[in-house]
């Protein structure tokens, strides 16, 4: 509601559906009053059922422009774009193996995966079974193409979307765990137990079900700073590693300033984590004091 004195209202003034909605949208009011008796009294409504016909109707055309809104936003196109990279890339592997059986019927060394597919979009053919084949690896070829496009288009929007959390966890990484999250807002309101876990929520439910041990760690398992630590310390350094991915995020959603002192931070935390090789810790129970305590 609009800042304005119990004589109008949110609705003064206002002389389009679009003005309704930004007063909607925008507006604010100190303390509660008798909107309706002065939209009437004001002569913008013509009773009070008509006051809530034109506030519903104001209510859900500004919910339906915030929603637009909120799709357009570049964390909304870095979801999209890495769910689509990830699309065009198991695609293309599932056609190839197809494609590969398939011409190895009809060319004589004909690789598998995407690169024999692009040999075979490369080739000449002679009768219309192999120009089918053909056909299908230049599609392929396409796919694979794409998704390689895809990326590069993540690597270069993810430092700007998020250029914390894209330099920690690198640009694709960030890309995809702002997928799993939902955005960058749900992922900055998350805790970092549910960061360290985003990827893996089969293996967790499983787990309250009682059917298996309770996962380390989800899709950050492709971080150098999980899969390069020895397997018995890989609990605590996805905990240390999602603490920061989590405060990163938190600094991208509400500052977007770039903070350098949180990767010096993360370097510290690993490098003392990969020390107990040497120290004799067999990887027992570790304590962030730095983190946050819902882990």
């Amino acid at each position: 509601m609009s800042d304005q004195s119990t004589d109008s209202g949110w609705f003064a003034d206002q002389a389009t559906a679009a003005d309704l909605q930004a007063a909607i949208r925008t507006g604010a009011a100190d303390a509660p009053a008798d909107w309706p008796t002065a939209a009437v009294d004001a002569g913008f409504a013509d009773d009070t059922d008509d006051y809530y016909v034109t506030l519903r109707d104001a209510t859900i055309e500004a919910a339906r422009e915030a929603v637009a809104e909120r799709q357009q936003a570049d964390d909304q196109q870095l979801l999209h774009a890495v769910r689509a990279m990830d699309d065009a890339t198991r695609t293309a592997n599932e056609l190839a193996e197809r494609c590969h059986e398939w011409a190895a019927t009809q060319f004589d060394d004909v690789d598998s995966g995407i690169d024999g597919a692009r040999d075979v979009a490369s080739r000449e053919p002679t009768d219309p079974v192999e120009e089918r084949v053909v056909s299908l690896a230049e599609r392929i070829d396409d796919l694979a193409t794409e998704a390689e496009e895809l990326r590069d288009f993540i690597e270069r929007l993810a430092p700007d979307v998020a250029p914390n959390l894209a330099e920690m966890a690198g640009p694709v990484l960030a890309a995809r765990l702002i997928s799993l999250a939902g955005g960058l807002d749900s992922l900055a309101k998350k805790p970092s137990g549910t960061v360290q876990v985003l990827g893996a929520e089969d293996a967790l439910f499983a787990h309250l079900a009682g059917r298996g041990p309770s996962p380390k760690h989800g899709i950050i398992y492709t971080h150098p700073a999980v899969n390069g630590t020895r397997p018995e310390d890989r609990g605590s350094a996805a905990r240390a590693l999602a603490g920061k991915l989590t405060i990163a995020a938190r600094i991208d959603h509400y500052s977007g300033d770039f903070r350098p002192e949180i990767h010096d931070e993360l370097d510290d935390r690993m490098t003392t984590i990969r020390a107990r090789a040497g120290d004799g810790d067999g990887g027992g129970s570790d304590t962030d004091g730095d983190e946050e305590g819902d882990q």
